[in-house]
């Protein structure tokens, strides 16, 4: 885990430095979706959960990285929102009450196999019902792999994510692919899934 939150550090603090903090194409299919307490799980730079306190969801958000973290509370500080963040080791944290909202968008692939599933399962036991999980993955066929740590990631099947959301209505579920450095690619699934009553 050392290895990818080194990474994104340095990736947030140029991010920082440039203003850049634009919501990527997943984060802007999943905001709609949201609405109360919403966990944020690698929230990165925040600005999900921003646009979600901004439309008023109340949000804790987690990351690895001190920069983050920082950012997010800075902007949530000086905006008035409610939300805060905290830095929490992501590869060992288990959540600790129900949520409207759970949100994991680009996070479960940093792990072993056994983790990501494991934390899955729990995001999957902490969405209250009527209430809503929204995750994305990087999946088999990608070959960009500068972020990830090598023998301390996985890679899910094409479909894998939807799995343990048999019984949930499924609001999104879409595959998308982008080139990334090096004549390399990133294949991802999203999720969107409603805990039905």
């Amino acid at each position: 885990m050392t290895h990818c939150i080194d990474f994104f550090e340095k990736q947030f603090q140029e991010q920082t430095a440039r203003g850049d903090f634009a919501l990527n194409p997943f984060e802007e299919a999943v905001l709609p979706h949201l609405s109360g307490g919403v966990l944020d799980l690698g929230c990165g730079l925040g600005n999900l959960a921003i646009a979600a306190a901004r439309k008023g969801c109340a949000v804790s958000a987690l990351d690895g990285s001190r920069t983050a973290v920082d950012r997010v509370n800075e902007a949530a500080n000086r905006l008035g929102l409610p939300l805060a963040a905290y830095q929490v080791d992501l590869s060992a944290y288990a959540i600790d009450g129900d949520y409207d909202g759970i949100v994991a968008i680009g996070l479960l692939m940093f792990f072993p196999k056994a983790r990501a599933h494991a934390l899955l399962d729990d995001i999957v036991r902490h969405v209250k019902p009527g209430g809503i999980a929204a995750l994305n993955v990087l999946t088999e066929g990608t070959s960009f792999v500068g972020a990830l740590e090598p023998g301390n990631h996985y890679l899910f099947g094409e479909n894998e994510l939807s799995e343990p959301f048999k019984g949930w209505e499924i609001l999104l579920s879409r595959h998308d692919a982008f080139p990334a450095p090096e004549n390399t690619v990133k294949k991802f699934h999203t999720v969107v899934a409603r805990r039905l009553a």
